[in-house]
């Protein structure tokens, strides 16, 4: 049996409905009690009756009573090690009540599956305030390096990933290519599907409209410094989230991201720089849970500096490069 408890109305759980809040403090209590509460005037918001799907703001009271809960025993949050601990939070480069932004290396798993039991999801945990664990809203490659950004409660999460969804997230990475593209700037678009590649094995492939599975895609890009003929520094904008997309996309214009094994085009290798995929998330605008607008830059992984000093490139890249194209 719990107590009388009057408990204040966090900012991070602003637009909360009633009935989710409480059942997040009180797990096990059902939908039914809460509802009989609620008829009674047991459960009162400012002193006042409210309903179910009434929405809490910041600064509100919230009177609950006495509660016979059979709390259901919850799984074990799991463990995180030292090292995976302090790997996580070395990739902190930004937080605030409602986010995290993380600087993932290139070579780290962000989700788990077969043979990965090692990623950044299982990390997470180390990152918890107590209440909730931080939760992905988008996702990187593995051997993509660069921004991720977690939301740090219910609310955040799902404010970040509507962002996302509603491409409303302005993304910018930057890739070293075999060769200078030509046009320096232009837009790659088409539709894409799981397919079979050169070498018998599944990657991404062209489709056609209306096709099953065939998915539309449309990646921006502009070269921001080139090598002569033999590399460029390309900026890339994708306003679609398609598996690869900006490695297939790039690809196929005859223009392959060095270090990619997978998505290849005629070109030979750049030799002597290192054998990683050359691919960083390196801005990321979009509305901020807490207000205003979130906005980040990220700065370069070793592998991928060592190879803009080794081809010349400047690393202070401008932030207006799709001003005008559409």
């Amino acid at each position: 049996m719990s107590k009388v408890q009057n408990i204040e109305v966090k900012a991070e759980e602003n637009d909360t409905r009633l009935d989710r809040w409480i059942k997040r403090r009180m797990p096990g209590l059902g939908q039914g009690k809460i509802e009989k509460a609620l008829r009674k005037g047991d459960i009162r918001v400012d002193g006042k009756k409210a309903k179910a799907n009434f929405r809490l703001l910041t600064g509100m009271e919230v009177r609950l009573p006495p509660f016979d809960v059979t709390v259901p025993k919850l799984p074990t949050r799991p463990m995180v090690n030292a090292k995976d601990s302090a790997l996580v939070k070395s990739m902190v480069i930004f937080e605030d009540q409602n986010m995290f932004a993380l600087n993932k290396p290139s070579g780290l798993a962000v989700q788990g599956g077969t043979g990965t039991p090692r990623h950044i999801d299982g990390m997470l945990p180390a990152l918890s305030d107590g209440e909730h664990i931080p939760k992905l809203v988008h996702r990187l490659d593995r051997d993509t390096s660069g921004l991720l950004v977690l939301g740090r409660n219910p609310n955040a999460t799902a404010s970040l990933a509507k962002a996302f969804k509603s491409r409303k997230a302005e993304k910018t990475y930057l890739a070293i290519v075999l060769g200078n593209p030509r046009p320096e700037q232009g837009i790659i678009k088409g539709y894409m599907k799981k397919g079979m590649g050169p070498k018998e094995r599944e990657q991404m492939v062209w489709g056609r409209h209306g096709e099953r599975e065939a998915q539309y895609s449309r990646t921006l890009y502009t070269v921001v410094s080139g090598a002569g003929q033999k590399a460029a520094l390309v900026a890339l904008r994708p306003e679609t989230g398609r598996t690869h997309q900006l490695r297939f996309h790039l690809a196929e214009i005859g223009y392959s991201i060095s270090g990619d094994h997978k998505y290849v085009c005629d070109r030979d290798p750049l030799g002597g720089l290192p054998d990683q995929l050359m691919l960083h998330a390196w801005s990321l605008s979009l509305p901020s849970p807490s207000g205003g607008t979130f906005s980040q830059i990220c700065p370069f992984p070793p592998h991928f500096k060592r190879a803009m000093d080794m081809l010349g490139f400047e690393q202070s890249i401008p932030q207006n490069l799709f001003e005008g194209m559409e």
